[in-house]
């Protein structure tokens, strides 16, 4: 019975991702939690379930020439030693889950608080194309900021398996207004890829913080619902999808960093 609810959750978020584009983490973390897997286990198994439910993405976008790779390897120079540094960081300073707990917890409330503020606000971030391109001065200056935004969501994410794509996709708008809509989603997914495994196998090797079992089994019901959800999602409105998601994380939010 435990299998077949793991199955049917790997499903409904699934779904979620596929009908919002938003939900691997902001919801698959604290579902499991609510299931009363402990917040590192959560965490660390979510990470790993982002990285291969997303992978599929690359490659479609990939054949799209939707991924702008100089953003990602940009974005990925900070995030990547971010993320393994933040792991050995916890297995180093702390001598058990139980004292770096609170820091989970915290870490939690506040990315899933942020991701709700961007699902409201993201059509204003989302600046209009133009096909001019950046002067070399901007273009040197919005790599800096990739890079150290990449380093926030290094730390971030693996602290809390939350905002490699909702926040990742923000900071792109910000910071690359001239890229299309498409290749901003593109950009994104080829960055949260790389991100969410290093940070998974870095709780898996330096803290023992994924479980397998339940890994295979939300990657059973969630793979085949994030296409059928795609494709649902095309035919509803997600003016009225994205502010129920948004409320449902900000409440999340607010008692994972309050209680």
């Amino acid at each position: 019975m435990d299998i077949l609810l793991y199955i049917i959750s790997g499903a409904a978020v699934g779904l979620a991702i596929g009908v919002t584009g938003v939900g691997g983490g902001s919801l698959m973390t604290p579902l499991l939690i609510m299931m009363g897997f402990p917040y590192h286990i959560a965490i660390g198994t979510d990470l790993l379930y982002a990285a291969v439910t997303k992978a599929g993405g690359v490659v479609a976008h990939q054949k799209q020439k939707s991924i702008h790779w100089d953003t990602v390897f940009a974005m990925a120079a900070g995030s990547v030693p971010a993320a393994l540094l933040t792991s050995y960081m916890l297995n180093r300073i702390f001598t058990g889950v139980d004292e770096y707990e609170h820091l989970l917890t915290t870490s939690l409330g506040f990315m899933l608080m942020l991701t709700a503020l961007v699902l409201i606000f993201k059509n204003k971030l989302q600046a209009p194309v133009t096909t001019t391109e950046q002067s070399p001065p901007v273009k040197r200056r919005t790599i800096v900021l990739t890079f150290a935004m990449g380093v926030f969501l290094g730390v971030f994410v693996t602290l809390t398996s939350v905002g490699a794509g909702a926040l990742g996709t923000a900071i792109l708008m910000v910071l690359y207004p001239r890229l299309s809509a498409l290749k901003i989603v593109g950009t994104d997914i080829a960055h949260a890829v790389p991100l969410t495994f290093i940070a998974g196998m870095g709780h898996y090797i330096f803290l023992g913080n994924v479980d397998f079992m339940l890994l295979a089994c939300l990657l059973v019901g969630s793979l085949p619902a994030v296409k059928f959800g795609t494709k649902l999602g095309a035919q509803l409105p997600s003016t009225i999808l994205r502010p129920i998601l948004a409320t449902i994380l900000m409440g999340l939010g607010i008692k994972f960093a309050l209680f």
